[in-house]
C-alpha cells in the first residue's frame, strides 16, 4: 500500500494534464518548448552543481552508459528487422533507452532503502538526465518531421541550453565557485517546475493521441525492452561489478523504471512520433505498478 501511495502522485499528475487538455485545449508544443529551453536547463545546472562528485560516479557512469548502449543496440536491431521508419526507430530509442529515474525511481529507492540508497539514486538521475538531454535529443531531432541529417542533429544537440546548463554546473562545482543564495533560489524555483511540467505535458499528449496513428506493435516491443530486458541486463551486469549490494539493488530498480516522461517532451518538440512515445510512457508507467513490487520482492526488500 505504501508503494502504491508513492506511485499515486505520478499518476494523478498525468491525469491532471489529460483532463486539462480535454477541457482547455492548450498549445502543447509551446509549453513543451518552455520546459525544454527554460526549465530543464535550470534543473540540469542545479543537479550537476549541487551533487558532489565521488568515486561512486565512476561505477554509476559505467553502468549508465553500458546499459544505454546495450539497449540502443537492441532497439536498433529490432528496428532493422521490423523495417521501422527513421521516425519510428527514433521514437523507439526514446521510449526504450531512457527510464524515469528522477521523479519516479528516486522516491521508490528512498522508500525501499532510505537516505543511503536515495543518494545513489540522485547520482544516477544526474547521469540519466545528461544522457537524455544529449543522446535523447539527438534521436528526437534525427526522427523529427523536418528529417534532420545526422550532422544537423549533432549540431542541435550541442546547441541545446540543457547541455550548457549541465556543463556549467559541473565546471562551477569542480572549481568551487559559490553562487549567491538569492540567485540559487531563483534557479531552484525554475528547476522545481521542470519535472511536474514535463509530467503534465505527457498527460496532455495522451489526451490528443490519435489511436489510428499509434503503431501498437512498436509500443509492445518497446514495453518489453523497457520493462523486461532492461532489468534483466542490470541483474546480469551487477554480478560482475565490485560494488556494495545496496548499489547493485539501486541499479536493478532504476533499470526497471518505466519510460521517462521527458522523452514525450522531446518527441513533441521535434514531432518524433509523439503519440507512439507518449503512449509507450503511459503503458510502461501503468505496468510498473505491478512490475516494480515484483522487482523489490526479487531483491529481498
Amino acid at each position: 500500500m505504501n508503494l502504491l501511495m508513492i506511485m499515486l502522485p505520478v499518476l494523478l499528475i498525468f491525469a491532471t494534464g489529460f483532463l486539462a487538455q480535454k477541457k482547455f485545449g492548450f498549445d502543447i508544443k509551446s509549453i513543451s518548448r518552455m520546459a525544454l529551453y527554460i526549465m530543464s536547463p535550470a534543473l540540469a545546472f542545479r543537479t550537476f552543481y549541487a551533487n558532489e562528485i565521488t568515486i561512486d560516479y565512476y561505477y554509476i557512469l559505467l553502468f549508465s552508459f553500458g546499459l544505454n548502449i546495450i539497449l540502443a543496440l537492441i532497439v536498433g536491431a529490432v528496428s532493422y528487422f521490423t523495417k521501422a521508419t527513421r521516425q519510428q526507430m527514433s521514437a523507439m530509442m526514446l521510449g526504450g533507452i531512457f527510464m524515469n529515474q528522477g521523479n519516479y525511481g528516486a522516491p521508490i529507492v528512498l522508500f525501499a532503502f532510505g537516505a543511503a540508497g536515495f543518494d545513489y539514486a540522485v547520482i544516477m538521475m544526474v547521469f540519466q538526465s545528461f544522457l537524455m538531454n544529449t543522446v535523447g535529443l539527438f534521436f528526437a531531432s534525427l526522427g523529427g518531421e523536418e528529417g534532420a541529417s545526422i550532422q544537423e542533429s549533432l549540431r542541435r544537440m550541442v546547441r541545446m541550453p540543457v547541455l550548457h546548463g549541465a556543463i556549467l554546473g559541473v565546471v562551477l562545482q569542480l572549481t568551487g565557485v559559490s553562487i549567491p543564495v538569492n540567485f540559487m533560489d531563483a534557479i531552484s524555483l525554475v528547476a522545481d517546475a521542470s519535472i511536474p511540467t514535463v509530467m503534465l505535458i505527457l498527460g496532455m499528449q495522451l489526451a490528443v493521441i490519435s489511436r489510428k496513428r499509434v503503431a501498437y506493435r512498436f509500443v509492445s516491443i518497446v514495453t518489453v525492452i523497457r520493462m523486461v530486458i532492461s532489468p534483466v541486463i542490470a541483474i546480469i551486469a551487477v554480478h560482475f561489478m565490485p560494488i556494495p549490494d545496496l548499489l547493485k539493488h539501486v541499479f536493478i530498480i532504476q533499470a526497471a523504471m518505466p519510460s521517462a516522461a521527458n522523452t514525450t517532451m522531446l518527441a513533441v518538440q521535434f514531432n518524433t512520433e509523439p503519440d507512439l512515445v507518449s503512449f509507450t510512457t503511459f503503458i510502461t508507467t501503468i505496468l510498473s505498478i505491478i512490475s516494480i513490487p515484483l522487482i523489490l520482492i526479487y531483491i529481498g526488500v
